[in-house]
């Protein structure tokens, strides 16, 4: 299993942060490999909700759906899901900070079958991207 930990600050109200972040609508803005993202249940957002998530990678389009496994409004919240012999799962924690918000990420990702052997490659290469998504979130929260 690779995991990484990512952590930023961002001069926004954490609530603002959090409300950003966990609406699906918004992840194309900041996730560069999202084209689409969107709710797959009714309801508030909570334990068992589903996101339909579309990605691209170089030519290929990838759907996938991610369960919310955590849901603390505000202050974190916890994702899983499984594309394949991939599987991932993400917890994201948002503390006030200096008037602003200090969000990290805790990721882990197991490759299962053939995709065992390209773990360490998979999961690096996330990681380099959720870094650079974070960097897009921060400049694109404290723009507004």
């Amino acid at each position: 299993m690779y995991t990484f930990e990512k952590s930023i600050f961002i001069n926004r109200p954490q609530q603002e942060v959090f409300d950003f972040v966990t609406n699906p609508a918004n992840a194309a803005q900041w996730e560069s490999t999202t084209e689409s993202a969107e709710w797959t249940t009714d309801g508030p957002p909570g334990v068992g909700s589903t996101i339909k998530v579309v990605i691209k990678l170089g030519w290929r389009k990838i759907e996938s759906e991610i369960e919310i496994t955590d849901w603390d409004p505000f202050n974190m919240y916890s994702y899983m899901g499984a594309d394949g012999n991939l599987q991932a799962a993400s917890k994201k924690r948002f503390e006030p900070k200096e008037n602003g918000t200090q969000v990290t990420l805790n990721a882990q990702i197991k490759g299962v079958g053939f995709l065992k052997l390209l773990e360490g490659l998979v999961g690096r290469q996330a990681e380099k991207q959720d870094g650079s998504n974070y960097d897009a979130l921060k400049l694109l929260l404290e723009a507004s």
